[in-house]
């Protein structure tokens, strides 16, 4: 093993065990010596490091990192409670806002029909006697409702005209399906006797109180669902 092969493994382990290493150190006095101060060397070293820790410091730390997460907190907090309050009123606002706003009610009916595309799937045989019931609980609706079965009811359900509590039929027209929205009156609300869109079509008429929606792909079935609901809806 040469001096300097010798003298590298020396510095990362004086205490290196294997025979080679052995040999080269037992070979010549100064590699003795040499490994006699890395080991004094390693001994300071280790004395240097064992320093005594202060009774009770881990609590004194755990002690000063409380009292700082403490005045940090107080020092955010009327920040975080401002912002609360700015939010808590942007939302108070903007509900009340959203809750007065007119209502468009054919841009509505037809909102509702393309985003509830499940509706026009059942195939339920509803009596006017349980939309009665759900009309019952409508705002203003103790003295209205069907007096005779208006055709074949598949789907009844309570839906929301932006705020609104209102109901929504699907109907069996001849030709296809007829949604039908009942829709308690209010102020805001506006409503057209006739609208559509691309391939939906829809009529619109008051009964009472109530505003009644009609929207479908045909104009005979919606002509004959009107036809039928201004027989049997006072």
């Amino acid at each position: 093993m040469d001096e300097l092969e010798f003298r590298r493994r020396a510095y990362a382990n004086p205490r290196n065990r294997e025979q080679e290493f052995i040999d080269a150190a037992q070979a010549s006095p100064e590699h003795q010596q040499f490994l006699q101060d890395l080991n004094q060397l390693d001994v300071k070293i280790a004395q240097a490091l064992q320093v005594d820790v202060p009774e009770g410091l881990a609590e004194r730390l755990l002690l000063n990192q409380q009292l700082a997460e403490q005045q940090r907190s107080r020092k955010f907090a009327p920040l975080l409670m401002a912002m609360a309050a700015s939010v808590a009123m942007v939302l108070g606002v903007g509900y009340a806002t959203w809750r007065m706003a007119p209502i468009a009610l054919s841009e509505h009916a037809i909102a509702h029909v393309l985003h509830e595309p499940a509706a026009l799937s059942a195939h339920g045989d509803i009596s006017f006697n349980q939309v009665n019931a759900q009309l019952a609980s409508l705002s203003g609706f103790s003295d209205q409702g069907f007096v005779a079965q208006p055709g074949r009811i598949l789907y009844s359900t309570y839906c929301d005209f932006q705020g609104v509590r209102s109901l929504h039929l699907v109907m069996q027209g001849e030709n296809g399906k007829v949604t039908l929205f009942i829709v308690p009156t209010e102020d805001r609300m506006s409503m057209e006797t006739q609208f559509a869109d691309n391939h939906l079509q829809g009529l619109g008429f008051t009964r009472g109180d109530a505003f009644l929606l009609l929207v479908g792909e045909d104009q005979q079935d919606l002509t004959e669902v009107s036809r039928e609901l201004n027989q049997t809806f006072i």
